[in-house]
């Protein structure tokens, strides 16, 4: 439909949509048009024709504070042509127009099944570990993609990756005039092959749009949630055998436009394209904006089935609200997804809420644990499948107390039957475990 055709339009409840008119279906509300000469009710009004809008927090609204939305829905609203910015776009807003179609659901999914082996792994999550990393991040004056504070941050990721047993590569990519890095960190899976290849991503920069480079960019939600999500994810993986290979990475060059995520895919040969089983990227999932735990699963048609995975587990193992879109943007799963990769976006739901970020404000203060700790879970459930196995693998000691990590202890001991037994501690003592063996 073009923008230029004058249309009569209603925003209705979904539920009460009728069928007769063209529509797209925005969360709880489903707005429908038709051209202005036809009916369409006595609330209907018209405009010069209906235009979509896709913003990363609320970047557009705080660029055009005139514009009036018709249907506001956070990350997307729909506003009239006649307010048609002079640009379609920039890297953290979208103005095309509205098509018939699904842009954001909530599915309805099927009553909760858990597998005790996924709830078992599940409990194995530790919210201090998690906190721990992300108020590491979070301490750093910015993690600006030219700075080297951001050097620092790919410092202490690494050195987290490769204590959790990864190897890990450093890949050097542009930003404007600039040069800044990605992260790498590979994990093999167990099968004999072909193997598939699971990719967890999130960007590590941060940025304050209005202060410039050097101004204060804690990044606590964007995207230090995301970043210490990575490393808490590999850090769980690396407590099983899995089928499939799995890779870590954080991108720099996000806020910027993508770049370190763009630059990764274009240099990635087809062979290993062909590999991935899913791309996970999480974007800022600590920010709690609604009454209700809401998560927004981001992707399009090819990656439909890993968006189900994630909506299923959402609803086998956490207490989270799910919505879908299949109108990808703004984040480091695109690029994935215009390569015909299967890639989706996990990030808090309603996150034009969230008025912190790219600010010197995005700071802990604002964060709520115990919603990235329900994505977290959501995320976990979804990569058993993908990853294939949930095999333990046993800790091996090198010495009789081993510290791995912030607020990590393993401790292992001679019990009374001359086997070896381990204890680990995550902010909770758990139960020892016989390891089996003989100590003379």
């Amino acid at each position: 439909m073009s923008t230029s055709k004058p249309v009569r339009y209603l925003v209705v409840p979904t539920a009460e949509a009728a069928d007769e008119a063209k529509s797209a279906r925005v969360g709880d509300k489903t707005i429908l048009w038709c051209p202005a000469a036809d009916h369409l009710g006595r609330a209907s009004r018209t405009a010069p024709g209906l235009l979509l809008v896709t913003q990363v927090g609320r970047t557009f609204q705080d660029e055009h504070p005139d514009v009036t939305p018709l249907l506001d829905h956070g990350r997307h609203l729909v506003i009239s042509a006649a307010d048609k910015p002079k640009r379609r776009s920039n890297h953290c807003w979208r103005v095309e127009p509205l098509r018939p179609g699904l842009v954001v659901d909530v599915p309805v999914m099927p009553p909760a099944r858990v597998d005790p082996s996924v709830a078992q792994l599940l409990s194995a999550l530790s919210p201090t570990s998690y906190e721990a990393d992300l108020t590491w991040l979070a301490s750093l004056p910015t993690r600006h993609s030219l700075s080297a504070s951001f050097t620092a941050a790919v410092d202490f990721a690494a050195a987290r990756m490769v204590a959790l047993g990864y190897t890990v590569t450093r890949t050097p990519i542009t930003v404007g005039a600039g040069h800044s890095e990605n992260l790498i960190g590979d994990r093999p899976g167990t099968a004999p092959g072909p193997r598939g290849l699971v990719v967890i991503t999130a960007h590590l920069d941060s940025i304050n749009l209005a202060g410039g480079p050097g101004a204060s960019a804690p990044g606590a939600d964007d995207n230090g949630s995301g970043s210490a999500g990575v490393l808490e994810l590999g850090r769980l993986i690396a407590t099983r055998a899995w089928q499939h290979d799995v890779r870590l990475i954080l991108f720099g060059g996000e806020e910027e436009g993508l770049h370190g995520s763009k630059q990764y895919v274009a240099a990635l040969p087809a062979a290993e394209r062909a590999r991935v089983r899913a791309v996970l990227n999480m974007d800022m999932i600590a920010s709690k904006n609604t009454a209700t735990p809401t998560v927004l699963l981001e992707g399009a048609t090819v990656s439909s089935g890993q968006i189900a995975d994630l909506a299923a587990a959402a609803s086998s193992y956490t207490a989270l609200k799910v919505e879908t879109s299949l109108n990808p943007f703004a984040s480091d799963h695109v690029p994935f997804i215009n390569a015909g990769v299967p890639a989706v976006l996990s990030i808090e739901g309603a996150d034009s809420a969230n008025g912190h970020i790219h600010s010197a404000s995005d700071t802990l203060n604002f964060l709520d644990w115990s919603l990235a700790s329900e994505i977290l879970r959501m995320n976990a459930a979804a990569l058993v499948g993908w990853l294939g196995g949930v095999e333990a693998v046993r800790p091996r000691p090198a010495g009789p107390v081993v510290s791995w990590g912030p607020g990590q202890l393993d401790v292992f001991v001679a019990g009374a039957d001359a086997a070896l037994h381990h204890r680990a501690y995550d902010g909770a003592w758990h139960d020892f475990e016989s390891l089996g063996g003989v100590i003379s």
